[in-house]
């Protein structure tokens, strides 16, 4: 299963995200798409906002960008079809 998250993670969303990615069965990647959930977005490290998706679950692709490129994202799910997570920072690829 993928959970793909594609906007700032708030206060208020914190658990039920939580809660959805424990309810996963295994194998489980997660995704972080877009500016807002790798690092927080403009709100970012505010009172209702938090910096990235990685101090709150361990993520297996990174996929930045306002919005991110459409060929990458497509890359990273085909990454993710071949059991190997990585990093994808503007269409360079590292290994995870």
């Amino acid at each position: 299963d993928l959970l793909l998250v594609t906007g700032p993670v708030t206060t208020a969303m914190r658990e039920p995200l939580l809660r959805t990615y424990e309810a996963m069965p295994q194998p489980r990647w997660v995704m972080a798409a877009g500016t807002c959930a790798t690092g927080g977005g403009t709100n970012g490290g505010g009172y209702a906002c938090h910096e990235g998706l990685d101090g709150i679950l361990p993520v297996d692709v990174w996929l930045p960008g306002c919005p991110p490129n459409p060929a990458a994202l497509i890359e990273a799910l085909l990454l993710l079809l071949r059991r190997s997570p990585q990093r994808v920072h503007g269409g360079v690829y590292e290994s995870a």
